[in-house]
């Protein structure tokens, strides 16, 4: 296959810039090299977060602690308190990674919880307070159902990306060292996880079973409400690397923005994934939610990313509320 290229022309380097991102199915262009950015020699690197892929985890932290990557997809929480604390990064306008927070609520089947509000005053799991998925679940059990999250007692897992000012109001504790969220609530000690990233044995534990017990609707109802898929990741540049060529980022955009479509219309191919009816689950998704839940841009997301940014600034996340259009290059803005 003939690697597809943009146009536009972008200053060379001396050598390849590498990329790291998570291998989703909008990402496999780019990482088979069929999508490229014209003049740029790209190292994308396939690494995880919390599990281990080709060239390892921890991205998040690689990036935003340690600016291991030039570019790299990283936490929308963490990056907003990096951005916060003046941080030497720069976002462009691309979403990797959406969900839902209902489908992620889980309970243990004995629990005697039922429905959300029976989370007040109970332990929940968390893989950390800042966690994008976190952020948003807090929010929801707020938003949707009445549920301030400051009643609850939150419980992480492992050490913070960014350190910050905690809540004096928060209600936070940490699980001893060595122990994981599925071991707590087996065990007792919690009362709910919020896990954005459920490995398969975690899936056939038949003693958990999803707090919302048809998540698919209550989804779909958020959806028509809000009107987005809420975004967990975007994709952030070393400063250092952005400065060298002002239309870098723009291209860098572009190239993602090939990578989705080709890997749209792989899709067209009724046996391109393992379901037997991805296509019609496709298409059914089409029908309930729209054709495109993935949109990249500043105009398509502004009300999504308005209301994170609030939502992080009450969590005491972030100091201040920053506007949308403060996070990405000015290059994008219009993009």
């Amino acid at each position: 296959m003939t690697p597809i290229s943009s146009k536009s022309p972008v200053q060379h380097f001396n050598g390849p810039l590498t990329l790291a991102i998570s291998h989703y199915d909008r990402h496999a262009p780019l990482i088979e090299g069929a999508v490229t950015v014209p003049g740029i020699p790209l190292n994308v690197m396939d690494v995880g977060q919390t599990e281990t892929t080709r060239f390892g985890s921890r991205r998040h932290e690689r990036m935003l602690n340690g600016e291991e990557f030039d570019i790299a997809e990283v936490s929308l929480s963490s990056y907003l308190i990096a951005k916060d604390q003046g941080a030497p990064f720069t976002a462009i306008p691309v979403f990797p990674r959406r969900l839902f927070s209902m489908s992620q609520m889980w309970i243990r089947k004995d629990s005697g919880i039922s429905i959300p509000q029976d989370l007040r005053g109970r332990r929940v799991g968390l893989n950390t307070f800042q966690t994008t998925l976190s952020v948003l679940a807090k929010a929801d059990l707020n938003r949707v159902y009445g549920i301030p999250w400051r009643e609850i007692i939150w419980v992480t897992q492992r050490d913070e990306t960014r350190t910050f000012r905690h809540d004096p109001m928060a209600k936070l504790e940490r699980l001893p060292p060595g122990e994981n969220l599925v071991d707590a609530i087996m065990a007792g000690s919690l009362e709910a996880i919020m896990i954005p990233h459920p490995t398969h044995s975690f899936l056939q534990n038949t003693q958990l079973v999803r707090l919302i017990k048809d998540p698919a609707a209550e989804e779909a109802r958020y959806f028509r409400q809000y009107g987005y898929f809420p975004i967990m990741h975007v994709v952030v540049f070393r400063d250092k690397v952005l400065n060298k060529s002002p239309g870098l980022a723009q291209a860098v955009f572009e190239a993602f923005e090939r990578s989705s479509r080709m890997a749209r219309e792989r899709w067209d191919d009724p046996n391109w994934s393992i379901l037997a009816w991805g296509r019609q689950a496709l298409e059914r998704q089409q029908e309930i939610l729209s054709h495109d839940i993935w949109p990249n841009g500043l105009e398509l997301n502004l009300d999504n990313l308005a209301w994170f940014i609030e939502q992080s600034h009450d969590q005491g996340l972030i100091s201040q509320r920053l506007h949308p259009s403060k996070l990405f290059h000015p290059s994008v803005l219009e993009a």
